[in-house]
C-alpha cells in the first residue's frame, strides 16, 4: 500500500444519529490523519429514523470544526466505499469490551475483503462510553433530554423528529 493511503482514514457508520461519542473520535483521529472521512452508511437493514441525507448534513454540522474532515453518505460494501475514496485505514470505537467482540469480527472480515487497509481502534473519552445512537434515538423517542449526549444541532433535529 502507499504511504499516502495511510495518510486517509475512513471512521464509517450508520450515525443515526451523530453523538458526542461520535465526534469526540473525529477530535482525536482528525489530527492523526491527513484526511478522515466520516462514511455515513445508507443501512436500510437497519432502519434508520433519519434519512442518509439528514443524518450526512448533521454529521458536517458536527465536525465542520475540522478542515481536514469530510463527511461523504455510501449505499455500497464498506470495502468499495474504502477503495473509492482512496483510504488506507479504517476507524472503529470501542465503548467497552462489550463491542469488542463484534468489532473484532468486523475487522476480521475486513481483514479478508480489503487487505491492504488496517483498522485502528479508539476509545473515546470517559463520559462518552455509555452514549449509543440506539439510546439516544429512545430517550428522545419518549420524549428525554438528549441534549447533553448529541451536538446542538442534533437535539434540534431530534426535537422535530419526535414531533412528527
Amino acid at each position: 500500500m502507499s504511504a499516502s493511503r495511510h495518510r486517509i482514514a475512513v471512521y464509517p457508520g450508520t450515525f443515526d444519529p451523530i453523538t458526542n461519542g461520535h465526534v469526540d473520535l473525529v477530535d482525536r483521529a482528525a489530527p492523526l490523519f491527513e484526511k478522515l472521512i466520516v462514511g455515513i452508511a445508507e443501512s436500510p437493514a437497519k432502519r434508520p429514523a433519519m434519512t442518509l441525507e439528514e443524518r450526512v448534513e448533521l454529521a458536517r454540522v458536527a465536525t465542520a470544526h475540522h478542515t481536514n474532515v469530510e463527511v461523504i453518505g455510501f449505499d455500497s460494501l464498506l470495502a468499495h466505499f474504502v477503495h473509492e475514496v482512496g483510504a488506507g485505514v479504517l476507524l472503529r470505537g470501542l465503548r467497552a469490551v462489550s463491542d469488542f467482540e463484534y468489532e473484532f469480527q468486523l475487522a476480521s472480515m475486513n481483514r479478508h475483503l480489503i487487505p491492504d487497509v488496517e483498522t485502528l481502534f479508539l476509545t473515546p473519552a470517559e463520559q462518552y462510553g455509555f452514549i449509543s445512537s440506539t439510546l439516544v434515538r429512545e430517550i428522545s423517542r419518549l420524549g428525554g433530554d438528549v441534549s447533553g449526549f448529541v451536538p446542538a444541532a442534533v437535539d434540534r433535529a431530534l426535537r422535530k423528529h419526535s414531533q412528527r
